[in-house]
């Protein structure tokens, strides 16, 4: 794996469990305010109140991974925005260690295995904070939603959520260390080896309710996406969801 070598230390990490909880995110972001310090992660076996991108509802049984952290980020980092990428390199090498290969990067951060949804991704500002939270469905997914979803244990990958995080965190605090030391272009460089091909054609729904059709054509230097219009102009887009046809 691409996942070592990062200059400096690594993030240390210390895992915090609970049975029950709203939001593992909404939590983190009210420790934020108390000065919670990098490298804490709090896991929930279930959550009440989980919430995805644009304020989706999560199913959020026990079995699967509901957890969430923060990252601080300082003057000389990228930009905070990047660690949508930090995220998802971070989060494709965990499952890799448990299902090598098999799953893919969709821009900004989602994880596919077939084409089907494995695992939600959910950054939110909490004061000059980043707060991170993932959803990773290891025992079981939907079958009730407007996407596609699967799980590990549907390929016959049994993984406990203890084991998980502990990789997950693990694999985090290292590209969070690659990020802050060689910059976002490593990290950048990683989403694409594990991203769906150049050239594959997409569909990205975007926030004032239009959407757009191309072909993947990249990311820029800052890591947003890249498209390429039926007329051969390439259009950048920063926000939106994207859609793989």
């Amino acid at each position: 794996m691409d996942g070592g070598g990062g200059k400096g230390a690594v993030l240390s990490h210390a895992i915090r469990t609970v049975a029950e909880t709203g939001s593992t995110n909404a939590d983190i972001i009210a420790l934020a305010a108390t000065g919670l310090e990098e490298g804490v992660w709090l896991r929930a076996e279930r959550q009440t109140s989980g919430r995805g991108r644009q304020g989706r509802a999560w199913v959020s049984d026990t079995g699967n991974l509901y957890a969430s952290t923060l990252v601080r980020p300082r003057p000389s980092d990228p930009p905070a925005a990047t660690l949508a990428l930090v995220a998802a390199v971070a989060l494709e090498e965990a499952v890799g260690a448990y299902i090598m290969g098999a799953a893919v990067l969709k821009w900004p951060n989602d994880l596919l295995i077939d084409g089907a949804k494995l695992s939600g991704i959910l950054l939110e500002r909490a004061g000059e904070a980043v707060v991170i939270g993932f959803g990773v469905n290891l025992a079981h997914h939907p079958t009730d939603t407007d996407r596609v979803a699967t799980s590990l244990a549907a390929y016959d990958v049994a993984v406990d959520p203890v084991d998980f995080i502990e990789t997950l965190a693990d694999a985090f605090g290292r590209w969070v260390e690659r990020w802050r030391g060689e910059g976002i272009d490593v990290v950048r460089r990683r989403w694409m080896t594990r991203a769906h091909s150049i050239g594959a054609a997409l569909t990205a729904r975007l926030p004032d309710g239009s959407a757009i059709d191309g072909l993947f054509d990249g990311l820029d230097s800052d890591g947003a996406l890249i498209l390429r219009l039926a007329d051969g102009t390439r259009r950048v887009i920063h926000a939106g969801d994207v859609f793989l046809l």
